[in-house]
């Protein structure tokens, strides 16, 4: 069989790949800019502190992702994938338009209202983005696939949340770079969208539920009927809400544990999403081209084990002293210590990858065809629900006093309960894991 690398040369696939990346890298560009404008410039426009309208900002974002997602799940199931992604590519260039004239003429509160709309113009985006794959690629080419979505999507966030804070921070032309770059991108996502190849659609004769709390309601019902698909939904979710609670609070573990400074946290931010990447690769030949949920076990384990290692070379109490001089890359990695950070942070990554691939591509394959992007539509929903828990549960659990060391501890603890409990109520997982070691051991 060839290698998952030939897709990105052919027409069936690499549109699509580049389409996807390319949203994802815009995405991030905007809002990191945004956030950095809101964290040092905006807060002396408005009574509100700072960091409560980066949150604001962010929570803005996510909505959407609650609101519409059942919709757009929708919206995809009925009409042809293809010519939605042309569409939705369309807001997109319009958002962005917008968006150049606001960062000119400093209208933040009209970039946080666009940042709504992106998050909106994401939310339409994702139930056909994962839906759409089986119907471009084969049934033993799902897996390779996803794991090349799955890396593109985290080197595009890394770079684009890298170039967004590069360009806002230039001297007096900043935003207008901003501007340009957003507009520039989201041009190009539209150009490769034209080059995606047509599919039909799988529900034509469907009668869309615009009620907002209905279809939210029916949309979750019907991932629920198949035990293998919820938990795939409920996997893809808990990868989501691990991830969120490590790299919202890797800057302040890098200052108070590490004593490293903003290359450090960007150094560590990149060894996640390559490891995210080599982890989503390997998916491929570790389950031969089947779509087999025998490593998913495997990832879980090694998102708890690394999770809590990681947790075990942070010390009780974060201590940086008035005047001490924080570390850059090159002096953090200097000492012997600062490796098992790197082995443990990389390793994290690359278990997720390992972990949430395979649930993807069971998503895609077992749901009924023409249902197939209301079960991504749920997922949404759940990953949405479950990224606002995790700031939930960090605001708790360090309100109380208690070490960002012990809340990667108790994320260990929680994904090893999750596993636990996927093993005990859908038994393919093992019985997959099982096949998997015996075919390997051949």
């Amino acid at each position: 069989m060839r290698s998952q690398f030939a897709l990105l040369t052919q027409r069936r696939f690499g549109p699509y790949f580049l389409t996807q990346f390319l949203g994802a890298f815009n995405d991030n560009v905007f809002k990191n800019a945004l956030l950095l404008l809101l964290a040092y410039h905006a807060a002396e426009q408005f009574s509100l502190p700072s960091d409560v309208l980066i949150n604001l900002s962010a929570g803005l974002f996510v909505l959407p992702f609650f609101l519409f997602s059942a919709i757009s799940g929708q919206l995809a199931d009925k009409y042809p994938k293809a010519r939605l992604v042309r569409y939705v590519k369309q807001l997109e260039i319009v958002i962005m338009l917008a968006a150049a004239v606001a960062l000119l003429v400093d209208a933040i509160v009209v970039l946080i209202a666009l940042l709504f709309l992106m998050g909106v113009q994401s939310s339409l985006f994702g139930p056909v983005k994962y839906g759409v794959l089986p119907q471009l690629v084969d049934t033993d080419e799902l897996v390779g696939a996803n794991g090349l979505v799955e890396t593109g999507t985290f080197l595009a966030i890394l770079l684009g949340t890298a170039c967004g804070g590069l360009l806002i921070a230039v001297d007096e032309i900043g935003r207008a770079l901003v501007a340009a770059a957003v507009v520039s991108i989201a041009v190009a996502g539209y150009l490769s969208a034209r080059a995606m190849p047509a599919v039909a659609a799988l529900a034509p004769d469907m009668r869309i539920n615009w009620n907002l709390f209905t279809a939210t309601r029916n949309t979750i019902a019907y991932a629920r009927q198949s035990r293998l698909i919820f938990t795939a939904v409920c996997g893809i979710s808990w990868f989501w809400f691990t991830g969120s609670v490590y790299l919202a609070q890797l800057p302040n573990f890098t200052l108070g544990y590490l004593h490293g400074d903003e290359t450090v946290v960007t150094l560590l931010l990149a060894l996640f999403s390559i490891g995210v990447g080599c982890g989503s690769l390997l998916c491929e030949q570790l389950t031969r081209h089947r779509v087999d949920v025998g490593i998913v076990p495997l990832g879980a384990l090694g998102l708890a084990i690394f999770g809590f290692d990681l947790a075990l070379t942070a010390p009780a109490t974060a201590v940086v002293l008035p005047g001490t001089e924080l570390l850059g890359a090159g002096a953090w990695l200097s000492q012997l210590q600062a490796w098992r950070t790197v082995a443990d942070v990389l390793l994290l990554g690359a278990s997720g990858g390992i972990f949430i691939v395979p649930l993807y591509a069971v998503l895609q394959q077992r749901s009924a065809p023409d249902h197939r992007a209301r079960v991504i539509a749920a997922n949404n929903i759940f990953n949405a629900l479950l990224m606002v828990l995790a700031a939930i549960i960090a605001i708790a659990v360090l309100g109380q006093g208690f070490s960002i060391g012990w809340l990667f501890g108790l994320v260990a603890v929680m994904t090893l309960a999750l596993l636990t409990v996927l093993l005990a109520v859908e038994p393919e997982y093992l019985q997959s894991l099982l096949r998997l070691a015996s075919r390997h051991t051949q």
